[in-house]
């Protein structure tokens, strides 16, 4: 493993475990009028370690690794406060702060991504 894949590994694969999450909270609020739709999320502690250890135990070193595969365990039904009438699982003030949530997490990846990245460049540029 190089410096590189050390310095980011990690981080790259926590932001794409938020993406997924960010995708699951857009369907449910998008889905918020379907008849007996259940709301889902991620479990995100579990899915990165998933996603960590199915890395690790890749088959071979040029095998490109499925995050859906090692997210898959880690996807859960929401349990709702109030179920509607038509079998809905998804309360859409939940969602959308739980989306707020989310958004503002994969921020902060983005950020410390971005930190790495120009401690990286300032230490090839020599400053």
């Amino acid at each position: 493993m190089n410096m590189i894949d050390r310095a980011f590994s990690a981080h790259e694969k926590a932001l794409g475990v938020r993406s997924l999450r960010m995708e699951l909270m857009s369907r449910n609020i998008a889905n918020a009028d379907t008849p007996n739709f259940k709301a889902r999320d991620i479990d995100f502690k579990q899915a990165l370690k998933d996603t960590l250890s199915s890395s690790l135990q890749g088959t071979h070193g040029g095998h490109i690794q499925s995050g859906d595969d090692s997210t898959r365990n880690a996807t859960k039904y929401r349990v709702p406060f109030n179920v509607a009438i038509d079998g809905n699982t998804v309360e859409l003030p939940v969602e959308q702060a739980k989306f707020g949530q989310y958004a503002a997490e994969y921020q902060t990846t983005l950020s410390i991504l971005e930190n790495r990245i120009s401690g990286i460049r300032k230490a090839l540029r020599g400053d």
